[in-house]
């Protein structure tokens, strides 16, 4: 939330197909926060304009550049908050898959260092950091490795192939890139669609 109270930013940038030109790209959510009905405003990235938000509409996607972004939005002339991105290059790339290998049955994936592994086709649950039902998939530990997990470049938590053999990773909408590092000496990639980030519980 921004210092008028009355706008908000994403917290952490996020990859997601832009869909004006159908790559991946850096992305936020910004917009009016809890807005009464007649709250309008300004979202600009870098001086241009990028939409106006409303009660109807009160958040937009903002498709950041490499580098450093300034996302305001402004309320009036005199009322505006603002927030600071800073994308690295290639943030949005997709890593090279292609060493995994998948179970006989093709319901999982291998990491080529073989520390991990991880469901194919992703289930639905409740994720209860957002309150919404999200597709997801298990990623296990396939040993008893320290692996440093992370989604999308957030880091998520660590399994240690004791007391912490696997965790559910929630997907957002779009291609998801879900990470395994065991430290230095190797980091384990899988790449599961997102579809719109939503699901249907049975």
């Amino acid at each position: 939330m921004g210092p008028s109270g009355k706008t908000f930013a994403s917290g952490a940038v996020a990859c997601a197909i832009n869909p004006a030109t159908g790559a991946q790209a850096a992305t936020i959510q910004a917009g009016l926060f809890n807005p009464s009905a007649k709250t309008t405003a300004t979202v600009r990235l870098n001086g241009g304009t990028v939409a106006k938000v409303t009660a109807a509409q009160p958040a937009v996607p903002v498709w950041l550049a490499d580098g450093n972004n300034s996302v305001v939005v402004a309320l009036s002339k005199r009322v505006a908050d603002t927030y600071t991105f800073t994308v690295q290059a290639d943030f949005c790339s997709l890593p090279d898959t292609s060493g995994n290998t998948f179970s006989s049955d093709g319901t999982l994936e291998y990491a080529a260092s073989g520390k991990s592994y991880a469901l194919v086709s992703p289930g639905c649950a409740f994720n209860p950091a957002t309150g919404n039902a999200q597709p997801f998939v298990n990623l296990f530990d396939n040993g008893t490795y320290l692996l440093n997990v992370s989604i999308n470049g957030t880091p998520l938590t660590q399994l240690n192939g004791t007391t912490r053999k696997a965790v559910p990773v929630f997907l957002g909408a779009g291609p998801n890139v879900i990470s395994a590092a065991n430290g230095t000496l190797s980091t384990d990639y899988y790449i599961r669609d997102g579809g719109d980030g939503t699901c249907t519980l049975p």
